[in-house]
């Protein structure tokens, strides 16, 4: 797979299958759309080609600050990666490119892309105030020499399954719908920094990760899951929150303690999961109450993923 940032970087030398979209998580309906595309593209030998969007449209355009994608691009990318696509355009998105519009759009595809065939949702639409519906570019297809496939959306039961409902199921601790609507479990990626070492001085040092600062984040609590250091996983379970046995805590952390493991990985990358919500975060009368309950965290979390297979197997 190659990943560039603009249509006029990719300038492919053979025809293509093209999606379009932010992708945001990568869920079970992205994966059936882009996993079609991949197929229909081998079977033509064509290249598979998916054209996102980085910031996210609704950052740029109602101005949303905080925690609010689900994937950092480079997770999205990988997870492309690993659906089999050859091409990820992250497009930079702005309000100047917001004001594109959809024929226009549609001519610089395929002038850089070669466009051939574009797969898309069943409600999707671009360019300037979203005229680039279905019927439009079906219109623009047969004007200009390419299919359009539209696919409908996978139901979740209440309606369609969509990043903005994973969002509210991560946000509210939800972690086996998330799972579920996903098709894996949520993770989070971080460098690992110094912290306290409040861990380390009560028994169970925990890797403080550099989550980053808008990607959304469970509720504080405790969380059994999966760390992936390079490509080895191990148990975790991990606080996400305040600490507030501890006085003086400002901001939210996300630290794992990895089970069966004692290595200093200071300045190494981390995958986490979070597989299932043990408990709320709570602040204990004393900290040998607090070693006690975490030891009892360690233990549902062992009992629990030894349930289930690692995100390696």
């Amino acid at each position: 797979m190659q990943r560039t940032f603009t249509l006029a970087e990719a300038a492919l030398g053979q025809p293509s299958m093209v999606t379009i979209g932010v992708f945001d998580g990568i869920h079970i309906g992205h994966q059936q759309l882009i996993r079609r595309l991949v197929t229909e593209a081998r079977a033509s030998n064509r290249l598979a080609v998916v054209v996102t969007f980085f910031p996210h449209p609704d950052v740029v355009l109602r101005g949303l600050q905080g925690r609010y994608y689900l994937t950092t691009p480079q997770q999205k990318a990988d997870l492309l990666l690993s659906l089999g696509v050859d091409y990820v355009i992250t497009f930079p998105f702005s309000r100047e490119a917001s004001q594109v519009r959809a024929a226009d759009f549609v001519d610089q595809l395929i002038h850089n892309l070669r466009l051939s065939a574009l797969w898309i949702g069943a409600d999707f639409a671009l360019g300037y105030k979203r005229e680039g519906n279905v019927a439009f570019l079906q219109a623009q297809g047969e004007q200009k020499g390419f299919s359009v496939h539209a696919i409908e959306l996978i139901e979740n039961g209440g309606g369609k399954i969509s990043s903005s409902a994973v969002r509210q199921a991560v946000e509210a601790g939800d972690m086996d719908t998330a799972r579920a609507w996903l098709g894996r479990a949520y993770a989070v990626t971080g460098r690992v920094i110094h912290g306290e070492k409040r861990g380390r001085q009560i028994g169970f040092p925990t890797a403080n990760m550099d989550v980053w600062e808008e990607q959304v984040l469970p509720p504080n609590g405790i969380y059994a899951g999966w760390a992936r250091l390079g490509d080895e996983w191990f148990m975790a379970a991990t606080n996400v929150g305040l600490r507030p046995t501890f006085e003086g805590a400002t901001s939210i952390t996300v630290e794992p303690y990895l089970l069966d493991f004692d290595r200093d990985i200071y300045g190494e990358t981390l995958e986490l999961t979070f597989d299932r919500r043990l408990r709320p975060e709570a602040k204990f009368d004393s900290i040998q109450a607090l070693i006690e309950q975490i030891a009892r965290d360690v233990d549902e979390t062992r009992v629990y993923l030894q349930s289930r297979q690692s995100p390696a197997r």
